[in-house]
Order: C-alpha cells, then structure tokens, then sequence
C-alpha cells in the first residue's frame, strides 16, 4: 500500500491528527473515533493496524493498555515527495498574506477616519461657542 492509500482514508488521517497531540491509549483513539465517525471498535482496530503496519504509526505496551504514538519517518517521505509542488500553493499563500495585510490596514485606515483626529493632534476640542465671542 502507498503512503497516498493509507493516508487517503478520513479515519486514518484523524487517527494521525489524535496522535499528533501526543501518545494515545487505544482505547481513547477508539472512543474518539467511534464518537466522530460512528463506526465500531473493531474497524477503528483495523485502521490502527494499517497505521502500524505502514509505518505510520508505532504502539508499546505499558501494563494492559497499548499506547500508540506517530512515526515520522513515513510522514517525511511524503513531505519530500510533496515538495516539488510546493511552490504552486507557496506563491498562492504569499499573495494571499499580502491581501489579507491591504484589508487589515485598509480598516485601519477607515477605522482612524472615522474617529476624527486622536489625542495629542494638535487640534483642540469645539465648545460649540464662537470663538469671538467673549464673555
């Protein structure tokens, strides 16, 4: 089986994602994924298989529980295999960082004209009384 094939399941992936935050008991990852995917504790034991058995993932014992945890060395494979496309998604993250900074300052912008001038601009406030007029 291909890393793409393993990877391709949904199940699979979140499995990897629960690990991601750290060893999991199995039992954790089975109530986890039983709860997001509706499926039985045996299928969730299958798709912990494949993860083990490609790689993916590696389990130990401790007593009677089985705590799995992610093996990165597959996940490096297709992070090489990823990066000669790499630059079709970089650019397009680039371009929309420099959006996302034109939008951020242009509220700014429009946020600072509709305060009016701030403190300290040199512009004292109007009593609404004219200035000429004296007591």
């Amino acid at each position: 089986m291909h890393a793409f094939d393993v990877l391709g399941d949904p199940v699979r992936r979140r499995i990897l994602e629960l690990l991601a935050a750290g060893e999991q008991p199995s039992g954790a990852i089975s109530d986890a994924i039983r709860e997001e995917f509706g499926i039985s504790q045996p299928a969730v034991s299958q798709h912990l298989r494949v993860l083990r058995e490609h790689g993916f993932a590696v389990v130990r014992a401790e007593g009677t529980r089985r705590l799995y945890a992610v093996e990165a060395a597959p996940l490096r494979e297709v992070d090489a295999w990823l990066e000669r496309f790499r630059g079709f998604w970089e650019q397009r993250l680039d371009a929309l960082g420099t959006e996302l900074a034109r939008g951020r300052r242009e509220r700014r912008i429009a946020g600072e004209q509709q305060q009016g001038p701030g403190p300290g601009t040199g512009h004292a406030p109007r009593s609404g009384k004219d200035e000429e007029e004296s007591p």
